[in-house]
Formats: C-alpha cells, sequence, structure tokens
C-alpha cells in the first residue's frame, strides 16, 4: 500500500475525449469526455490496477521515465499519481465480523465504560499500522 506516479499517454480523439493508456501496466487504459475527466479517470484506474497488483501479491513494475515513449501526432505523456491507501479506504469499506478474545476484567472495565469495541478495535488497529508506516521510514 503506496503512493505511485506512473506515466499515462494521453491521447486526444475527434469528439474532443482522451483515450489513456498505462503502457508500464498490462491492462491499465482508460477515457475522459474531457481533459479533466481524463485525468480523474486515469487516477482510479491507476489505483484499481496497483490496488489489485498489491492484493495479489504482484511484483509492480517500476515506472518509466517520461522520454521512454515514441508519441503519434496529438500525443503527450503525463504522470498521473495515486494512493492505494485512499483507494483501499473509498471501496473497501465492507465490514467484516471479528472473534476475539480478553481477559474478563478488561471485558467488564470497559463495558462499565459503555466503550464501543468495534470503534475501539479500530482506532487501535489504525494506530499500530500508522506506527509501523513509520517505522519503515
Amino acid at each position: 500500500m503506496a503512493k505511485y506516479a506512473y506515466p499515462a499517454i494521453f491521447t486526444p480523439e475527434e469528439d474532443g475525449s482522451y483515450s489513456i493508456n498505462f503502457p508500464d501496466l498490462e491492462g491499465c487504459f482508460t477515457c475522459g469526455d474531457t481533459l479533466e475527466d481524463g485525468l480523474e479517470m486515469a487516477r482510479d484506474a491507476l489505483a484499481l490496477v496497483l490496488y489489485g497488483y498489491e492484493k495479489e501479491e504482484r511484483e509492480i513494475p517500476k515506472p518509466s521515465e517520461l522520454t521512454a515513449f515514441q508519441l503519434n501526432v496529438g500525443e503527450f505523456v503525463n504522470y498521473v499519481v495515486c494512493d492505494t491507501m485512499v483507494y483501499r479506504k473509498r471501496n473497501s469499506n465492507r465490514a467484516i465480523k471479528k472473534t476475539l478474545t480478553i481477559p474478563e476484567w478488561l471485558n467488564e472495565a470497559a463495558m462499565a465504560m459503555e466503550l464501543n469495541f468495534s470503534q475501539v478495535l479500530q482506532e487501535a488497529l489504525l494506530m499500530k499500522l500508522q506506527m509501523k508506516e513509520l517505522s519503515k521510514i
């Protein structure tokens, strides 16, 4: 789970729309009605494909340099950035049930404080994950 930047080739179409292709990533292409729409669609397509790579534990290819591509007339290449953690949070937010075991005294103390166990667990996991990410720096 990370932030990525990959080159995308933007091809203008006759109707003013854009076709967008990421040559470094198999099957990663999209389109947009306008350049702004195309950039948004490109970011979403890139995040979807890279999220799939991460989930399947596939090796993520190194992005090419912008100068590595031969372009046709009217085409241009631009880096597109995405964050697969943001994509994951937006698209994989389905709740799942977990069974866990805690000491009786801890359960009683938490119940007395009317704590929401699910919320506390989510907060603790998020904090732990942030600490783990920070320790990689």
